[in-house]
C-alpha cells in the first residue's frame, strides 16, 4: 500500500527538519535553491502543490529520500 501525501504533515516535517539542522528559513531556501517565500508557504501549509524541484532540493539539504520527506 502506498503512503499518502499529507500537506499538514509535510509542513510539520519541513519545519522540524529545518530546526533540527539549526537552519533559518533563509538558509534553507538558499541551500535548497528555492525562494524564501516558498519555505514560508510550505511550513505554514499554504503551498498546497510544491514542485518536484522544490521537494528534491529540500530532500537533498535534509539528506532524506523524497518519500521520507513527503510522507514522514
Amino acid at each position: 500500500m502506498k503512503k499518502k501525501y499529507n500537506l499538514a504533515k509535510l509542513a510539520s516535517t519541513i519545519k522540524k527538519m529545518r530546526i533540527a539542522q539549526d537552519l533559518s528559513r533563509d538558509e534553507l531556501a538558499r541551500e535548497a535553491k528555492v525562494n524564501y517565500n516558498t519555505i514560508i508557504k510550505l511550513e505554514s501549509g499554504a503551498n498546497k502543490n510544491p514542485t518536484i524541484k522544490t521537494l528534491i532540493g529540500l530532500s537533498q539539504v535534509f539528506n532524506v529520500s523524497l518519500e521520507d520527506l513527503v510522507c514522514g
